[in-house]
């Protein structure tokens, strides 16, 4: 196969370009878009990390009672704070196909050593709301509060605006293709990368949609608890110390899984 891509510094090539080369791939596309947070004072209304919230007057903010490491008990309640809020205008894609708008991230900035089996093992405890804006009439804002206690990790994300990149399409790493297709995934990764780094597979950084990246294991599945269809990545938070101060895993990614077949389903909390 003859190396279409040969840029001095690694560049992705369009989706056009990268099945061009490697056809094959076109089944395993998946949707993405690349999230981009720029230190900030986000407003209210804005897509952001770590900035205040649109919450609804009458919805209590969620607290976590789950064991963790500073406090065996979970008690008292920690509060959980902001850290994505994005709304479907600022990045469209198949990841609203439940017809909600506004998606909010939020976690307990508390490592946890032994959580439920939704979530990941020394890493905060993470819930999600889907909203329609039709919800939000009458909603309050809620700025993002110093925690009842305070932890030594990246769990306490800066105020950050987000403004969406361009949508792309997302390849999974070789290892879930069939055997006879990875070697040419891996040489059209060596072309283009000219051997400093992917470009073309797991596209890293905050995200939604997409692959997810894999740092420390091989890639894995996860089964829906309701219905047993196969997860899809639905949000990466990624490691960054510089600009949203967030840190997790061993300077990996904190990603969430939502079922397909319907939103409402469990989700399922990985960092890597």
């Amino acid at each position: 196969m003859s190396a279409p891509f040969a840029p001095s510094e690694p560049v992705r090539p369009s989706a056009e370009a990268i099945l061009a080369s490697v056809p094959e791939l076109a089944p395993y596309a998946r949707e993405a878009t690349v999230l981009e947070p720029r230190r900030g004072n986000p407003g209210p209304r804005d897509s952001s990390v770590g900035g205040p919230m649109l919450w609804p007057a009458d919805e209590p903010w969620p607290v976590c009672t789950i064991p963790d490491e500073l406090e065996p008990s979970g008690l008292p309640p920690v509060a959980m704070v902001p850290v994505a809020q994005i709304f479907a205008k600022d990045a469209p894609g198949p990841w609203w196909s439940d017809g909600a708008e506004l998606l909010q991230v939020l976690w307990c900035p508390n490592a946890h050593r032994d959580p439920p089996e939704d979530q990941a093992d020394g890493s905060p405890v993470v819930t999600l709301r889907r909203r329609r804006l039709d919800e939000l009439t009458d909603a309050r804002v809620v700025e993002p509060a110093v925690p009842v206690r305070h932890e030594e990790y990246g769990f306490l994300p800066e105020p950050c605006a987000l403004r969406a990149g361009q949508p792309i399409m997302d390849f999974p790493f070789r290892e879930v293709l069939p055997a006879e297709l990875q070697p040419k995934l891996e040489e059209l990764v060596e072309a283009t990368g000219h051997g400093k780094g992917d470009v073309i597979t797991r596209v890293a950084g905050w995200k939604l949609g997409g692959w997810p990246t894999r740092h420390l294991t091989a890639p894995m599945d996860f089964a829906c608890t309701e219905c047993g269809t196969t997860l899809t990545l639905l949000f990466t938070a990624a490691s960054d110390d510089l600009t949203t101060a967030v840190v997790v895993g061993r300077f990996g990614d904190l990603r969430v899984f939502t079922c397909p077949a319907d939103a409402g389903h469990p989700f399922v909390v990985d960092v890597h």
